[in-house]
């Protein structure tokens, strides 16, 4: 392919969160748009947040993650500019966009910071960056967007890996019982039925099981926000966890995200693991993939296939 079709430049696009306690409301209003939500349950959100100190860390650990990949590719004699783009906060798409250009990218590789694909964890992206690009207008870079990586053997090995970590947390009695439940973010069924949402989450959760060398597992859902109305993916992670006897272990994988934020630190290390403790199970929370050298090893291989080849 063409030296013009090689991709010159990284761009990794995520949700965006508070990083202090003046932020919370106009982040959470900035995600709303106008839409209404009941007081209560905005009022709710705040807290969360407060509970955890006023902030989210899904900024910095998202910088952080293209930091090591700008160092991991700068080992492999790759020099390319690397930019975070949020959806919901700074630092905007936009921002990064136009960064970027300056910088003299002309075509980006960008990475959708979330493994499993639906409507709201990969389209609402794609026309974000598409709306942050017509504004930039003529200097704009192209945008081209990795290939699925939800199956990746790196990102396999990252996500297994932070499960070990939970197990060897774990007598060998306990490990010989545990439960192994996965978790990712709810959606509305009707949009999981026009994805690929439960396929993918299913496809690495047996992945990662296999090479865990795990028969018992599940695949559980959280953090759901919408209408009570509407049929939501199901089960949920309370659910789960109460349908296990008293005295089990399990341990939680939270695979369907990519760093700490929010629905990690409140809806599983709070919500939870009081449900667990209530009903006299030993919960164990694996760490999210965040910047684990095989997540980033994998990136970098992506961006090199994209850079040297086009």
């Amino acid at each position: 392919m063409s030296e013009s079709r090689k991709c010159d430049g990284v761009l990794l696009v995520g949700f965006g969160g508070p990083t202090r306690a003046q932020e919370i409301r106009p982040f959470l209003d900035c995600i709303l748009r106008g839409r209404p939500i009941p007081r209560d349950r905005y009022e709710d959100v705040v807290r969360h947040y407060e509970h955890l100190g006023g902030g989210s860390p899904y900024n910095e650990l998202t910088l952080r993650q293209a930091d090591a990949l700008r160092a991991e590719l700068s080992r492999g004699g790759i020099d390319l500019p690397v930019a975070v783009g949020m959806r919901n906060w700074a630092p905007y798409i936009e921002d990064a966009l136009a960064d970027l250009a300056r910088r003299g990218a002309r075509r980006l590789l960008a990475f959708i910071m979330a493994a499993h694909r639906s409507e709201a964890s990969f389209e609402r992206y794609q026309a974000a960056v598409a709306a942050a690009a017509e504004k930039l207008g003529s200097a704009a870079p192209e945008i081209v967007y990795a290939e699925p990586w939800f199956a990746h053997p790196k990102f396999i090995a990252a996500t297994a890996a932070r499960a070990a970590d939970s197990l060897a947390r774990l007598d060998s009695a306990e490990r010989s019982h545990a439960s192994l439940l996965f978790t990712a973010h709810s959606i509305p069924v009707a949009m999981a039925a026009a994805s690929p949402y439960v396929e993918e989450l299913t496809e690495s959760a047996r992945l990662v099981a296999a090479q865990l060398g795990f028969d018992n597992w599940t695949l559980a859902f959280q953090s759901r926000s919408g209408s009570p109305r509407d049929p939501w993916l199901e089960p949920d992670i309370g659910a789960a966890l109460r349908k296990l006897a008293r005295g089990a272990v399990a341990v939680v994988a939270p695979i369907g995200f990519l760093c700490d934020h929010v629905e990690v630190l409140y809806d599983l290390d709070v919500e939870a693991a009081a449900i667990a403790r209530q009903g006299g199970i030993r919960m164990e929370r694996a760490a999210t993939v965040s910047d684990h050298p095989e997540f980033i090893a994998m990136m970098a291989e992506i961006v090199r296939r994209h850079a040297l080849e086009g």
